[in-house]
């Protein structure tokens, strides 16, 4: 059945792949963006499809829209990015999940939350089920984004205890692949570019902290799912790959795959910095059989040939990476 759908952020990395997920299955799809952190770029292709709407609009003023589907994504998640107008994040994260709640209450919307793993702060529990409550720092220096990210659950879950709402969250972890930001200053995205311009790799720490990649097209496939459950799932479901590696791993594993000569360089790690990352993705399994299938070799393989394109593409018009 087709449907309408708003994708608040959906001119960023994950918002531009459901857009075009969505489109392919037949839907209208709406698009907001503020054009902060995405990019009308990710969007060129569809500009011109007839099920297709684009409007630069902050989900931070109120709005109103009637929409079957609401995926509620707009927020900076890139931590150099959030961290340079810490305010804006919060209140995007806040506001955004307020007025998006309205629109269900009003249009009996059903809304998908793009929450995240970094609820879960420096985790003391590994792998990280949806059972853990976390132990974030509430006044440090990512708190803008992690706290964010938890009062919209509050927030929304709230709302559906109260008006009966159709919610579901997800928290997701690291994910990469194409239409990444090369600036957005995430680890994957990072090596990859130092290493195609063979500059030396940044690894804060001593690149034993782990993280655990999820390749795009998996995220985008569990999003559905959890988005097309019938029944509301009872509270948030992690998204992620539970394969879990070192960012030293990680660092060896594009050297290889880029054939860069790139060499590693150390730097202090940063305030808050997690030094753990694994999702228990047992939930998703149960509810929506659903499990990432992309290995990471495979995924920074795609990634790679996608920044590569970029850099020539750049290199052609202007001599130099922007």
């Amino acid at each position: 059945m087709s449907r309408t759908i708003l994708i608040t952020g959906g001119a960023g990395f994950l918002g531009s792949h459901l857009v075009e997920r969505l489109l392919a299955q037949g839907h209208r799809v709406i698009a907001y963006d503020n054009l902060m952190s995405g990019s009308t770029g990710n969007l060129q292709e569809f500009f011109r499809h007839p099920r297709f709407q684009f409007a630069q609009r902050d989900v931070i003023d109120p709005y109103d829209l009637q929409v079957d589907e609401l995926f509620n994504f707009a927020c900076q998640a890139s931590p150099p990015r959030y961290q340079q107008d810490p305010l804006h994040t919060f209140k995007t994260s806040i506001f955004g999940a307020l007025h998006a709640a309205n629109i269900a209450v009003k249009h009996n919307t059903r809304i998908l939350q793009a929450s995240t793993s970094e609820i879960y702060g420096e985790p003391n529990v590994n792998p990280q089920p949806e059972s853990y409550w976390g132990n974030v720092n509430p006044v440090g220096i990512r708190s803008c984004y992690d706290e964010g990210k938890r009062g919209a659950e509050t927030l929304l879950t709230d709302y559906k205890r109260m008006h009966g709402i159709d919610v579901r969250i997800a928290r997701i972890f690291n994910t990469y692949g194409p239409r990444m930001r090369p600036d957005d200053g995430r680890v994957v995205s990072n090596f990859i570019i130092q290493a195609l311009t063979g500059k030396p790799l940044s690894i804060f720490g001593d690149g034993s902290q782990t993280r655990s990649f999820c390749y795009v097209d998996d995220l985008i496939t569990g999003l559905l799912a959890l988005m097309r459950l019938d029944a509301q799932p009872d509270g948030p479901v992690n998204l992620g790959n539970p394969e879990e590696f070192s960012v030293l791993e990680l660092a060896r594993l594009v050297l290889e795959k880029t054939g860069s000569r790139s060499r590693m360089e150390f730097h202090p790690l940063p305030s808050d910095d997690p030094t753990q990352r694994r999702p228990d993705i047992s939930k998703a399994r149960k509810l929506l059989d659903w499990a990432p299938g992309t290995r990471l070799e495979q995924g920074l393989e795609a990634t790679i040939a996608y920044f590569d394109r970029q850099l020539s593409a750049a290199k052609a018009q202007t001599g130099a990476f922007a």
